[in-house]
């Protein structure tokens, strides 16, 4: 019997719905990455790369080998195990009775899986330490995304970095000293805070020290713990 194999794929979308891509990644048997492709969709949203992915990787899979895929999108997983058989039930109508999103996706997925033995495992995404071959995936995808441009390791292509996450914010660090000319650190650190008690209409909604709530645009006091009723401070 085929040993089963084991994949991953994932979408990516700048803005979504902004410039997407899919990709997929098949491990090898000693756990490493076999081969892989990523392709760019234009404008779509995250939804309709996540299926796009799944859809490529069976097309790519061989159909009488069992097979592993990992996902980290809710929403296909759930497609493709829950929602599937009930929208196939309905004639591709959703239990509110209207159209299933992504239709067209989602038949020709249904398609696909006809016949076949695919377990599907949902892993987290972005973790430390997490699953390599959907950390993978999502690097392709989203190198695909920003450049618009396909990928593949049988054209000799290596997989791209991890894109750098936004730099972190660093709080600045604000001196004992006076400057020259100007007041001491107390008394300015007084004018720039607002005095216990001052009242504002609040922009949002909050709940006070007391417990209880205040709702946007009532007329709050600050009281040594934030904001709350004026009653309160």
């Amino acid at each position: 019997m085929a040993n089963k194999i084991i994949a991953a794929c994932d979408g990516a979308s700048k803005g979504n719905p902004g410039p997407a891509a899919w990709a997929w990644v098949i491990g090898g048997d000693d756990g490493t990455i076999d081969r892989w492709e990523a392709g760019p969709l234009g404008r779509a949203t995250n939804n309709v790369a996540e299926l796009t992915a799944l859809e490529r990787l069976l097309e790519a899979l061989e159909p009488g080998v069992p097979a592993e895929v990992r996902m980290d999108s809710q929403y296909a997983m759930k497609a493709v195990t829950t929602w599937l058989p009930g929208w196939r039930r309905k004639g591709w109508k959703t239990a509110a009775g209207t159209p299933v999103a992504n239709k067209d996706l989602v038949v020709r997925i249904d398609a696909l899986l006809t016949g076949r033995d695919v377990d599907f495992v949902y892993v987290p995404a972005h973790q430390v330490d997490g699953d390599p071959l959907n950390d993978a995936a999502d690097r392709a995808a989203s190198h695909s995304a920003r450049t618009q441009e396909p990928l593949a390791s049988e054209e000799g292509a290596e997989l791209p970095p991890a894109e750098p996450s936004a730099r972190p914010h660093t709080p600045r660090t604000r001196s004992s000293a006076p400057r020259s000319g100007s007041p001491s650190a107390g008394e300015g650190r007084a004018r720039r805070s607002r005095p216990s008690g001052g009242t504002l209409n609040a922009k949002f909604p909050g709940r006070c020290r007391c417990g209880r709530a205040y709702d946007k645009g009532e007329t709050i006091a600050k009281n040594s713990d934030g904001w709350g009723h004026p009653t309160c401070v």
